[in-house]
């Protein structure tokens, strides 16, 4: 049986073309999601990945579905820190409880997903930890306060982690996405949209399964050197 991979926020977005992706090459596949229950439904009838739901905010939660998921389908090797979420407003209008909505979920939930699965690969002396991060974790994004925090935050973690893990075989890689096709993009008004991209050098929206490419990689043999990096996927939108 081949390794196997936990993709959070696995069923829609991103996060499906990535565990897609992991499926395809040769990975058992596991993918949580939070609340949309016929998304997940429909996810696993399409593409045969099992779902599990919890959400990510809660570290009892996660490391009970982590152990579901384990108890299915064998010790996690690789997991991609995806779920995230968006709690939009201006500062000043940002209210405390928009702000430790998107903490607890998109910070603390990589906390909540990689912290228990961290003994097991320091024991078998292999892991490959991915963090989807963002373009906007990089550069900051109006109305994004607390997203941005979040998204850089997580850039920490994985050159924290990277230190951390690599004398046990682990390697610990972020991804930040610029602009994507998703369901969630491609719902903004018509002009909005336009407006986006006009300030992205390629002229087009990112695809999920070019992210999705990027996460094959980072977590493939090929890529043993490769420890504490960020790969910006932007389409030349934005360079650190």
């Amino acid at each position: 049986m081949g390794r196997v991979a936990l993709v959070t926020g696995g069923s829609r977005g991103i996060g499906a073309a990535i565990a897609i992706a992991l499926k395809n090459a040769g990975y058992s596949v596991a993918a949580s999601y939070a609340g949309n229950d016929e998304a997940a439904k429909s996810f696993t009838a399409d593409t045969g990945i099992k779902t599990y739901k919890w959400d990510v905010a809660d570290y009892e939660a996660s490391k009970a579905g982590i152990a579901q998921v384990e108890a299915d389908l064998g010790p996690v090797d690789v997991v991609v820190a995806n779920a995230g979420i968006t709690r939009d407003a201006p500062f000043h209008k940002m209210t405390p409880d928009q702000w430790k909505q998107v903490i607890d979920t998109n910070l603390t939930g990589v906390f909540n997903t990689v912290h228990p699965l961290w003994p097991g690969m320091r024991e078998r002396k292999f892991g490959r930890v991915v963090v989807i991060s963002s373009i906007n974790g990089q550069k900051g994004q109006f109305g994004q306060v607390n997203y941005a925090a979040t998204k850089a935050g997580d850039l920490g973690i994985v050159k924290s982690l990277a230190q951390e893990g690599a004398r046990f075989g682990i390697t610990a890689n972020a991804i930040c996405p610029g602009y994507i096709a998703t369901e969630m993009v491609m719902a903004v008004p018509e002009k909005v949209r336009e407006s986006i991209i006009a300030g992205i050098p390629t002229g087009r929206l990112g695809e999920p399964e070019e992210i999705a490419r990027c996460v094959a990689f980072l977590v493939s043999d090929d890529a043993a050197f490769i420890n504490g990096s960020t790969i910006s996927a932007n389409g030349g939108q934005f360079f650190v």
